[in-house]
Order: structure tokens, then C-alpha cells, then sequence
């Protein structure tokens, strides 16, 4: 995150510090949280566009463009248009991975039929153990989630002995989002600086978001990524949010007011997530 030095008069440290104390907060978390109150800016907040239950069922088409998600957050994930790529948002810059791994900046005009982002405000950071496989990187992450009953922002950053990751290729209007998965694009990248970027949800999410960990790749040069199946790393940096203020924006396309909902999306989701 960045970094502001400013000086205070000793009478203010000390009334931020008091109060500090008084309400059992964290000095930095308190100085953001005022600071956000005042300039009317959204902490701990996650805008989500859309459902993943409409991905589910096809509903792939545009529904806001990269640069409206980007003044909702600087940090997320989602995926393109037609389904043409794996979205990632770190610094407040939209990249799109597609086959083989390959990473472009999203123009702001690119569109997004689905997309989770929030303004990345970390209460909690450190470093995680060695990390082997996609349930050993879920069990380094949860020492530093406060609840399994919110959502949480998670991002981890350093070098990767090994991410196997995957890209969703381009795909007709309507198509399924598990028939989209039989023709991904699977890759490997090794020996490599990057961040994973991460949004855990709540398992009552489970319907209208991705339960669990859900993490894309992106690499320090910007030049590699796509959504995560498998990780050996470590130990790595790490810096968690939790997201308390869950803002849904459902889209008012055709496709989706027509489209089938009821489905087994945790199902779908499960074999769509971790499928190789």
C-alpha cells in the first residue's frame, strides 16, 4: 500500500491514540477509517456485477465497462465479455489474461458480464509458510481470515517455484460456463515474481458468488497470468482485507432476465473452478 508521512501536533496523537485504545482499534485502521469518512470513500466494501449463477447459465454479455468497475475498486477479479479471458485488478489497472497466459492492460472501454472488486484497505498482513497445491494455499491463507461468516480480500506476493493456471477462450452467446471449461486453455509458469490475486466468500454465498478461495495470477512484469489451479510457493507476502459492506449489482440485459437461474450453481462452480 502506499505510504503517507505527515506531522501531527502532539494534542492529535494523542486523542488518535486515546481513541484508539478506547475502541480497541489499530492506529493505521482508525487514521483510514476517518480519513475515508471524510472524503466519502468506501472501506471494507465489495461490488460485485452480476451473479455467478448467471455465468453459470451463460449469461455472458456485457454489463458494465472496465472503466465503471474500476471506480468501484482498485483490487479484484472477473472475466471479459463473451468470456474472452481471466480479468485481474491490482493496483487499480484492469489486466486480461487469455491463452497461454498471455497478459494485455484492459482498455477502459473492455466490458465485463461479472466481476468482483473492492478498494484494498489491509487490517491483517504477513508471511505465509511454503505453500504446495491449491489446498495448501487456502490453509496458509486461513490463519489470517477473522471469520468464516464475511468476505475477505486476499493478496500474496513473491516468487512462485510453480502456477499451473488456466485462460477461458472466447465463446458463442449462451454458452454454459462448464462447456466453456472443456476448451480452456491450461498453462505453467515456473520460477516466477508475481501476486496472487484473491477473493475468499462465505459458503452462505455459495448461489450468487464463488464460494471459497478464488484466486487469478499475475506476474510482476505484467506480462503473465490467468486464474489459478495449482501453486508451490512460499513463503510469501501477505496482506488480508475483510469485506463487511457486500454491494450487488444485477444486471438489466435481456439474457439475464430471461435466463434460467435455477440451477445447482455450487455444483457448477465446484467442477468449473478446480477442473483441469
Amino acid at each position: 500500500m502506499p505510504r503517507i508521512e505527515i506531522d501531527l501536533p502532539l494534542s492529535l496523537q494523542s486523542a488518535l491514540e486515546a481513541e484508539a485504545a478506547r475502541a480497541g482499534r489499530d492506529v493505521n485502521e482508525l487514521v483510514r477509517s476517518i480519513l475515508a469518512e471524510h472524503l466519502d470513500t468506501k472501506l471494507h466494501t465489495v461490488f460485485q456485477i452480476s451473479t455467478s449463477g448467471a455465468l453459470v447459465a451463460g449469461v455472458s454479455d456485457r454489463e458494465v465497462s472496465v472503466g465503471t468497475l474500476l471506480e468501484h475498486g482498485d483490487f479484484g477479479l472477473g472475466t471479459f465479455a463473451g468470456l474472452d479471458g481471466e480479468m485481474i485488478v491490482l493496483d487499480g489497472a484492469a489486466y486480461q489474461a487469455r491463452e497461454g497466459g498471455a497478459v494485455t492492460q484492459a482498455p477502459p472501454e473492455a466490458g465485463s458480464p461479472f466481476a468482483v472488486v473492492t478498494k484494498f484497505a489491509p487490517d491483517t498482513t504477513g508471511e505465509t509458510d511454503a505453500i504446495s497445491g491449491f489446498a495448501g494455499l487456502g490453509a496458509a491463507c486461513d490463519c489470517f481470515r477473522s471469520s468464516d461468516n464475511i468476505f475477505h480480500a486476499v493478496r500474496l506476493s513473491g516468487r512462485f517455484r510453480k502456477v499451473a493456471a488456466r485462460a477461458v477462450c472466447p465463446q458463442k452467446p449462451g454458452t454454459p460456463l462448464v462447456d466453456a471449461a472443456r476448451t480452456q486453455s491450461e498453462f505453467t509458469f515456473e520460477d516466477v515474481e508475481g501476486t496472487l490475486v484473491g477473493i475468499w466468500s462465505p459458503a452462505f454465498s455459495a448461489e450468487f458468488s464463488v464460494e471459497g478461495y478464488h484466486f487469478h495470477f499475475l506476474s510482476d512484469d505484467r506480462t503473465k497470468g490467468g486464474h489459478v489451479l495449482e501453486v508451490e510457493a512460499g513463503p510469501l507476502q501477505i496482506a488480508v482485507e475483510t469485506l463487511n459492506d457486500f454491494h450487488l449489482i444485477l444486471p438489466e440485459t435481456e439474457s439475464f432476465l430471461k435466463a434460467n437461474l435455477d440451477q445447482d450453481v455450487a455444483g457448477a462452480l465446484n467442477t468449473v473452478e478446480r477442473s483441469h
